[in-house]
């Protein structure tokens, strides 16, 4: 019984861990990127050791929301990030809602 427990409990602080550093990461892109005029939020998928993928949606609600950035990470134990593909661009390009990138106006 003790056996289960101690696995449960690896399972627990696995976890809590990479909750911590799913929010350390989406700090650290939120305030890299900074912040849209639109709502976004930062979604943290980890992969395998310190390997994460990392979407940047924006919209009010989960039926508007839209990729904007998606990154795959490698990241150290405080939540620097070592590596982005692609890499981030500064500051984050104007976005906007009806699906036209502003970068890409017609010559």
């Amino acid at each position: 019984m003790a056996n289960r427990q101690d696995k449960d409990h690896t399972k627990d602080l696995e976890h809590q861990e990479r909750q911590r550093m799913s929010a350390k990461i989406g700090d650290v892109i939120t305030s890299t990127l900074g912040q849209s005029e639109l709502p976004q939020r930062v979604q943290v998928r980890p992969l395998w050791k310190d390997h994460y993928r990392v979407n940047v949606l924006v919209g009010a609600d989960a039926v508007s929301s839209r990729v904007l950035h998606s990154y795959f990470l490698v990241a150290d134990s405080e939540g620097n990030i070592l590596m982005s593909n692609p890499a981030m661009r500064l500051p984050a390009p104007a976005f906007r809602l009806d699906g036209k990138d502003p970068s890409c106006a017609k010559l």
